[in-house]
């Protein structure tokens, strides 16, 4: 059974690759065998992360990307395929937002939300799919948010891009998985990671209160949802697509 959730000889690219989420799944996806391609916009976490797959014995490659641009998506595909020969997964996990009232947002705003949290699983997806159909085999696994489940007054333009993720997994997969790709999502309650603990300072959150979002009582790890990316990414889920995996600890008091 163990040999389902092997990742030897596959190469995975993770956005928001270098901290969160990104990273969890990275470490995750390098013990089960996987050569990683690390993306976002910093460098440094980006360099950090890699040097901790690179002593798990895999290789590691850090490529800072604007996930927000068609042209870099494309060209972070292409130099994995200069790198590394092959695409075999796709994590598309970079994403966040601001919070404040609806009538707050402004439209370049507005807009930079959904250039960074659909936009990028758009563009990316696209050009990961070349090589993967062309091979007859592909895993995408799209980072979603329990917020694509609510009605979020102050984050909204975050909670529709996330709804939108979660369509667009059904759609690609409807498209692409009777060619071998397959296409799902995860929507991840309240998980610990820097950008949500920041915000959560800015609005006097702590994390007892935070963590009242999900059934269990306290926060989900990173790598609890690096271990749901694998079962994505593995032939473990050969029969799934198209699906949107609900990973938050069971529905707290706010039904996240």
């Amino acid at each position: 059974m163990s040999s389902r959730f092997s990742l030897d000889g596959r190469v995975a690219v993770i956005t928001g690759g270098g901290t969160g989420i990104g990273r969890g799944a990275a470490l995750v996806l390098a013990e089960h065998g996987a050569d990683v391609v690390l993306a976002g916009r910093r460098p440094d976490p980006l360099e950090s992360t890699a040097k901790e797959v690179l002593a798990l014995g895999r290789r590691a490659l850090a490529a800072p990307t604007d996930v927000t641009s068609m042209q870099a998506c494309q060209q972070l595909i292409d130099t994995t395929l200069d790198e590394f020969g092959r695409v075999d997964i796709l994590v598309n996990n970079a994403g966040g937002a601001q919070t404040k009232p609806i009538k707050r947002w402004s439209e370049d705003e507005f807009g930079d939300v959904l250039a960074l949290n659909l936009g990028s699983v758009w563009h990316l997806s696209r050009a990961a799919s070349v090589p993967m159909l062309a091979q007859g085999k592909g895993a995408i696994v799209n980072i979603s948010s329990g917020a694509s489940l609510l009605a979020m007054p102050m984050a909204a333009p975050y909670g529709a891009a996330k709804a939108a993720v979660n369509n667009l997994t059904g759609s690609m997969a409807a498209a692409w998985s009777r060619k071998g790709v397959r296409v799902n999502a995860i929507a991840c309650g309240a998980v610990r990671a820097a950008t949500l603990m920041d915000e959560a300072e800015k609005l006097g959150l702590d994390e007892s209160t935070l963590a009242m979002s999900n059934g269990v009582g306290r926060l989900g790890e990173p790598d609890e949802i690096g271990h749901g990316v694998l079962f994505f990414a593995s032939d473990a889920s050969s029969f799934c697509s198209g699906q949107t995996l609900y990973m938050h600890g069971a529905p707290g008091p706010a039904g996240v």
